[in-house]
């Protein structure tokens, strides 16, 4: 089992080749949840998450025969992105295989930090599969995304941050997905402080450290999809387990919606970018899943490498969940005029258009009537119901609302 010693060693070892991440406290999010807040923002390191650190932590601890034959590893994304980056600085050939669906964004990365990417099977679990035979038959080191030993030393290199730079800390929020995270920080903290409060996220998707915690052993979990793909493990760690059931307090779950919403929460407050996986603690606590009150809270924003296609609709869900964007249907009279009149009326109540259509054929439109389908972007729930009731006032019929 990892110990502090081992973890203060691979800081040591590290020293100067990752970044310090900053840990700013957020007033903002203090008000909002009851408690006095810090976000320790490891969406800032040079490859977007702190999956570097144990990566680093294990290509420099290979001895000489080691670094000659390679590394190579299995990963979607953050950890490919660590192992390429750290292995390419140390001058070691890196090998990492991921799953044919994986972002084009992600393998581009990967590529030009300097890595040969396998792209192969349609799932983590093959990408695995495929590493672990390129392993075998090319004789390579095999950089276990979480379950290795000094990997979660690595990882436990920011528990000995957090303890510097705040070292009155009450509670510290760690998403989960393999736990070599968590693992690593709650071992640095309760070893120094026990009274310190770790507490795990995952997905309600995917709750595989919870899953093994209530077996007693690692289990294999259903597939489920998330927008937390950082921590959409179907597994928990072999290692890791041991070292959650002694030192991490509790495990809470988030869903996909509140996910969504603290990621578009850190975007808007704290201008912030955090992938799924690095909002998923910030969920939980906003969400009131942790019961912390009063509290000095470290919060973990574990990565930000979000793709923008994704990160776009997490915004126009999170503006319609505001109030801040509607789409409604308004049956007008179709004669020359109406649309003007619509349009007017829909000014003069200060909505802006994102986008209008007509509709005269399809859906219960009387004859005579028009069906205008309009996209609209509103100050709130309360801008919303003025601008229907202007609407109603006229003698037009609105349905079909959304948001």
């Amino acid at each position: 089992m990892v110990t502090i010693a081992d973890i203060e060693a691979a800081r040591a070892r590290a020293m100067g080749a990752v970044f310090v991440s900053p840990f700013p406290h957020s007033e903002t999010i203090s008000k909002l949840s009851g408690n006095k807040v810090f976000f320790k923002l490891e969406n800032l390191q040079m490859t977007g998450s702190f999956k570097e650190r144990g990566a680093l932590n294990k290509i420099l601890s290979l001895d000489d025969s080691e670094r000659r034959r390679g590394v190579i590893a299995a990963s979607a994304g953050n950890h490919a992105q660590g192992v390429a980056y750290h292995a390419t600085r140390n001058g070691v050939a890196a090998t990492i295989v991921m799953p044919i669906a994986t972002p084009l964004i992600k393998v581009m990365s990967t590529k030009n930090y300097g890595a040969t990417v396998v792209l192969h099977g349609v799932n983590y679990d093959e990408a695995y599969e495929e590493a672990q035979r390129i392993r075998a038959a090319e004789d390579r080191v095999f950089v276990h995304a979480f379950d290795d030993d000094l990997v979660i030393a690595g990882q436990g290199t920011v528990g000995l941050e957090l303890l510097e730079q705040n070292p009155y800390l009450d509670a510290v929020i760690v998403p989960i997905g393999g736990g070599g995270l968590i693992s690593g920080i709650a071992t640095a903290l309760k070893e120094t402080n026990p009274k310190i409060k770790v507490i795990g996220v995952q997905t309600t998707a995917l709750p595989s450290m919870r899953a093994a915690l209530a077996a007693g052993a690692p289990v294999l979990v259903p597939a489920a999809k998330t927008i937390a793909d950082g921590i959409a493990v179907r597994r928990a760690g072999e290692r890791t387990l041991p070292m959650v059931q002694r030192y991490v307090d509790e495990i809470v779950h988030v869903d996909e919606e509140e996910i969504a919403a603290a990621i578009l929460l850190l975007l808007e407050r704290e201008k912030t970018v955090a992938e799924g996986a690095g909002a998923a603690a910030l969920a939980a606590l906003v969400q009131g899943k942790t019961g912390l009150r009063g509290k000095k809270v470290g919060v973990l924003v574990c990565g930000g490498n979000i793709d923008v296609t994704l990160l776009s609709r997490i915004i126009e869900r999170g503006l319609v969940k505001d109030g801040r964007m509607v789409r409604m249907r308004v049956h007008v009279p179709d004669h020359p005029g109406s649309l003007h009149r619509l349009t007017g009326l829909i000014a003069h109540h200060r909505a802006n258009i994102l986008s209008i259509e007509h509709d005269r054929s399809f859906g219960k439109v009387a004859l005579g009537d028009t069906a205008v389908d309009c996209t609209l972007e509103t100050r709130g729930r309360e801008h919303i119901a003025e601008i229907k009731a202007a609407l109603a006032a006229t003698g037009w019929t609105v349905d079909a609302l959304e948001g």
